[in-house]
């Protein structure tokens, strides 16, 4: 009941040593996360949390064996560097908690990525939760309060909003419902993974049953899920949600992600898009999980 993170995958936290990386890897380790290694140059040698702790993400795999996935908690300029070494050292998933990256250093990272075959989900993003399973990231903040607000069940959940990433799933659970994986795209300008991107796997997961999606105005994201619908690389349920319906041509709106361009990217267009695919659009976040609940009973 979860894509892109099972219980066996080994995960790597890139500044571990640092306030948010000791802090993160403690919950996500805390939630049952195989967190295996931790990577701060010039500390290799060191524990945090019984975390074992390398000089370089290259040490790290040669004492852990391969890794599945990699979180960064490292400063926006400095983001770069540590994407390259990790998909140098062939970690194919790489969440990335980290605004205020250059522009041109997300490009350059998105253009490696295709190179390598490495999936990116952010810049921006606060992780990404399979609950009783596993998180990367800081999705969820504590073991305790993460055991409360997600519960396993059939809804996969997609969101921009890293606060609303903890709302739905909410009330989903209050619906009678749980969660198989709640993933937070992230608020860069650009980021790795879309809606596109992430609908087929959900697709492909048996234990899915239908997606609800915490969208926004600005960017491309909600339409490519439309296309993925029309496509039939999703074929299951779709509930969605655009915030900032009330905002006007060219404001910037909630994150840097979210600028409406002229005929691109406003409420007015995402909507259309997404129901002439024959998506579900809600008028209120607090119709998305009714709205699942009636789905999945039909």
């Amino acid at each position: 009941m979860a894509i892109l993170l099972e219980k066996e995958t080994k995960v790597l936290v890139q500044g571990i040593t640092g306030r948010e990386g000791s802090a993160r890897a403690a919950f996500m380790k805390g939630y049952g996360t195989k967190v295996v290694a931790g990577v701060t140059p010039g500390r290799g040698g060191e524990e945090v949390a019984g975390t074992p702790v390398y000089n370089t993400v290259e040490e790290a795999v040669s004492a852990q064996g391969p890794i599945d996935a990699s979180v960064t908690f490292v400063p926006g300029p400095a983001l770069k560097g540590a994407v390259l070494e990790a998909m140098d050292s062939g970690i194919p998933f790489i969440v990335m908690p980290v605004e205020r990256v250059p522009l041109y250093d997300i490009l350059e990272m998105m253009a490696y990525a295709k190179l390598k075959g490495t999936r990116l989900l952010g810049p921006g993003a606060i992780g990404i939760i399979s609950p009783g399973i596993a998180a990367a990231g800081w999705l969820g903040g504590t073991p305790e309060f993460a055991k409360r607000v997600f519960v396993p069940g059939p809804v996969g959940v997609i969101s921009r909003s890293g606060g609303q990433s903890g709302t739905v799933p909410w009330t989903i659970k209050e619906a009678g419902m749980g969660v198989s994986t709640v993933v937070h795209i992230g608020t860069e300008p650009v980021v790795g993974q879309s809606m596109g991107d992430i609908l087929p796997l959900f697709q492909e997961d048996k234990d899915t049953k239908a997606v609800a999606v915490f969208g926004e105005i600005g960017g491309p994201y909600e339409e490519e899920a439309a296309s993925a619908v029309r496509e039939k690389r999703f074929t299951k349920p779709l509930v969605v949600y655009v915030a900032g319906a009330w905002a006007p041509e060219g404001m910037r709106f909630s994150h840097a992600s979210s600028i409406i361009e002229r005929g691109r990217g406003s409420a007015k267009d995402k909507i259309r898009s997404l129901k002439e695919a024959g998506v579900h659009v809600v008028d209120r976040p607090d119709e998305i999980a009714p709205t699942i609940k009636r789905l999945i009973k039909a």
